[in-house]
């Protein structure tokens, strides 16, 4: 039997959200530990070159197609089971508020300000002072998109089984 439409959308938004889940993890437990052990130039010079090199289409799609896709998926699963349509329309609503609107209206900000700095022209000061206002801002907003995209995968896997 072929798959369905719908059992592609599901596959694709539970890849995308898997992704963007690890990616998450893998930068709140490796790469903001790891940078933050160093000192304020090399922090802030390492997080925007980070920064800078991850804003690429195929980040852009894996990190925010699911804002969209799991929408899309829940609404082809509303009349199937109902425990996979509340599970996927949690993921859903989960994934576009604690990933989505959280990177655009908090991590995004705080990107842009270390962004427009010319750090090899700031003073030590102006370095421990934008590093202060950038560094646990970001990690705290980032945990918590760390949390949602985790949760939101763990829920798109519920709902696959609920399916079944």
């Amino acid at each position: 039997m072929e798959p369905s439409f719908k059992t592609y959308v599901l596959i694709v938004s539970i890849l995308c959200t898997g992704l963007t889940a690890g990616l998450c993890f893998t930068w709140s437990n490796a790469i903001t530990p790891g940078i933050g052990k160093l000192d304020d130039f090399s922090f802030l010079q390492s997080f925007q070159a980070m920064n800078r090199a991850i804003v690429n289409p195929s980040f852009l799609i894996v990190f925010f197609g699911p804002a969209v896709l799991l929408f899309v998926n829940a609404f082809l699963f509303k009349n199937t089971n109902q425990s996979s349509f509340v599970s996927f329309l949690i993921a859903a609503m989960l994934f576009f508020v604690g990933v989505g609107l959280i990177t655009i209206f908090k991590n995004v900000p705080l990107n842009e300000l270390l962004d427009k700095t010319l750090l090899e022209t700031a003073t030590k000061e102006e370095l421990a002072d934008l590093r202060k206002t950038f560094e646990q801002p970001w990690n705290r907003w980032h945990m918590l998109r760390t949390v949602c995209s985790f949760t939101s995968f763990a829920l798109l896997l519920m709902g696959w089984v609920y399916h079944k």
